[in-house]
């Protein structure tokens, strides 16, 4: 990675275009909610007491409770009730307390009866590392031709990680969040790769461009005010400072010594943050918003909307190549036999845009569906 910095090939992210962010945004939304999804299910497949076959029904109620709260308090602020502070810190505080107030709920006596599990079988109760390992990894011990034999996972993992940064620091570099600061896509690069060493080295998790963690810090960074006529809250800059993102991860850091307190964690609530994470990734994707305008009626959509340039026959067949580059992706993600590959697939989303697309859409074709080749 710090090669591929120091080279300036994070050039040839221009070829990822909005095609590909689309694909690449939906297929975390569709991550977020299939893992809610299966913890969910796991409860009405795995009920420890027979006696006991309320707690899946209920474990689906907090979840749902949890999703529905956390949306309506992220949308305080486009309501009108009480003033814009209080609207604010509504959006900004109400997440982290309906976590607490549901986590709190679970343990009155009358909702502890079901017996809803928390995180209490997955959180150790102290700081250690798996398997009571030691800090550094014995890299001696390990055999040379297994050292060799990793250097293809290694350069697919290099792939991956090179995509979710670029694509990550695209969105937020999106012209629509008025940042000011410059781009620095191959000095990141550079970081990146030094950090990832280092995370190697004594075994800890990688780092990567948390695409959702990203977008949600320009969102609490913006201002915002609330357009009249088009019903949405629109940016009028952002403060742009390196402090919040120390403090952040400081902070992130910290709540090693809250492990005790995880345990206490509902996972039915945790499922409702993945899936309020999952429809929150899909605000804004013009790609799923396009599924359901291809079978709409024309009139009732924008003046500005695709279909009126394109017609709904070529409007629907670029949206049916972005939902089979979904369903590829899921397919390799899902399949433990391909998933090793699944970094380069990403980077094939690009080469379809850049090559094969052109083939059947016209440049105005791609202007309108906003999608501009570079």
């Amino acid at each position: 990675m710090v090669t591929l910095g120091a080279a300036g090939s994070s050039k040839l992210i221009r070829y990822c275009t909005r095609f590909t962010d689309e694909v690449f945004n939906a297929l975390l939304s569709m991550n977020f909610i299939y893992e809610a999804l299966a913890s969910l299910r796991r409860n009405f497949l795995l009920v420890a007491d027979p006696m006991n076959l309320s707690m899946p029904f209920v474990s689906l109620a907090m979840a749902i409770g949890t999703f529905w709260s956390t949306v309506k308090v992220t949308t305080m602020e486009q309501t009108i009730l009480f003033n814009k502070r209080i609207r604010t810190n509504i959006k900004n505080f109400g997440p982290v307390s309906i976590i607490a107030i549901m986590s709190i709920l679970n343990l009155h006596p009358w909702i502890k009866k079901f017996g809803i599990p928390t995180l209490s079988r997955s959180v150790p109760s102290r700081f250690m590392l798996a398997g009571g390992r030691d800090f550094l990894i014995p890299f001696r011990s390990i055999p040379i031709t297994a050292r060799l034999l990793c250097a293809l996972p290694a350069v697919l993992l290099t792939s991956l990680f090179f995509m979710d940064q670029n694509i990550s620091v695209r969105v937020v570099n999106n012209p629509d969040n008025k940042l000011r600061k410059g781009e620095a896509y191959n000095l990141d690069m550079i970081a990146l790769g030094i950090v990832t060493l280092g995370l190697s080295l004594v075994g800890l998790p990688w780092m990567c461009g948390a695409t959702v963690q990203s977008m949600n810090h320009v969102v609490a960074m913006s201002h915002t005010e609330f357009n009249e006529e088009t019903q949405q809250l629109e940016v009028i800059d952002v403060t742009e400072t390196r402090t919040t993102g120390f403090v952040i991860h400081a902070m992130i850091a910290a709540t090693i010594g809250l492990l005790p307190l995880l345990s206490f964690l509902p996972t039915p609530v945790v499922a409702g943050i993945f899936l309020f994470l999952g429809k929150k990734l899909m605000n804004g994707n013009s790609f799923l918003g396009r599924i359901v305008d291809g079978i709409s009626e024309t009139r009732r959509l924008p003046d500005d909307h695709p279909i009126r340039c394109l017609g709904r026959k070529k409007m629907n067949i670029f949206t049916g190549a972005q939902f089979g580059c979904l369903l590829a992706l899921w397919g390799f993600k899902q399949c433990a036999v391909t998933a090793i590959f699944f970094p380069s697939v990403i980077g094939m989303l690009m080469a379809i845009r850049a090559f094969v697309l052109p083939r059947f859409f016209t440049e105005e074709d791609f202007v309108a569906l906003g999608d501009p080749s570079p």
